[in-house]
């Protein structure tokens, strides 16, 4: 019997021994070698976290409004800092059948705390009534109704530019420059230029009743100032 015939048996578990401890020692290695890039994952997600925290917070931020009126469901909602009046609108479920967004900005931004309110079709025909009324009532005061005769204890519209006026004298519309003709009362810079752009066009004023002939240039004003000018 040989020697590798007789010993055959150990050498046989000496070979599988030497491959177990092998084969283990490089699963160990892999093992080891692969930590670190682990944890250097974690750091970079730990890192990201924050950031993703800030973004969110800015999404939130909101702003309260109470919006009245011509809505379908009046109250306070909670929107978007970014968010328009029209939104607030949209929020409350939209406009009733007859509101009326005439005098209301739906693209203005909105702001915190901030009262919308929504008026209809007849409060602002109201507004609009009241103001013509105002100003007939103001004109016939100013001319001194059934006397005739100005009544100086009237509530003027615009108390400082008919001062001056009367303190500058009757001024002729012919030659007068933009700042004497924005002496006048009810007489601003685009009126005043106007007037000027309408002589220079049309050559001088035949009397001052066609000052009427000026765009801008209506009854209520004339009336205000036909006593200080001259032609």
């Amino acid at each position: 019997m040989t020697f590798k015939y007789r010993y055959r048996k150990q050498i046989l578990i000496a070979i599988l021994a030497i491959l177990v401890l092998t084969g283990g020692g490089t699963c160990l290695f892999l093992s080891l070698k692969a930590e670190p890039v682990e944890a250097k994952e974690v750091l970079k997600v730990s890192k990201k976290e924050p950031q993703q925290e800030k973004e969110e917070d800015k999404k939130v931020e909101t702003y309260k409004v109470d919006i009245k009126g011509e809505v379908v469901n009046p109250g306070i909602y909670s929107l978007s800092k970014d968010s328009r009046v029209i939104d607030v609108i949209n929020e409350a479920g939209g406009l009733k059948e007859y509101a009326d967004t005439s005098v209301i900005n739906l693209s203005k931004k909105i702001t915190d705390e901030m009262v919308i309110i929504i008026y209809s079709y007849e409060q602002v025909q109201d507004f609009k009534r009241t103001k013509e009324e105002e100003q007939i009532v103001q004109e016939s005061c100013l001319k001194g109704g059934e006397y005739e005769l100005p009544n100086d204890a009237c509530i003027k519209e615009n108390q400082e530019d008919t001062n001056n006026a009367s303190q500058v004298g009757p001024i002729n519309i012919n030659t007068a420059t933009k700042e004497e003709l924005m002496t006048l009362s009810g007489i601003g810079e685009s009126k005043a230029i106007a007037i000027i752009t309408y002589r220079e066009k049309n050559g001088p004023f035949g009397k001052i009743d066609d000052l009427k002939n000026v765009t801008g240039i209506g009854e209520s004003i004339f009336a205000k100032i036909k006593e200080n000018i001259t032609t």
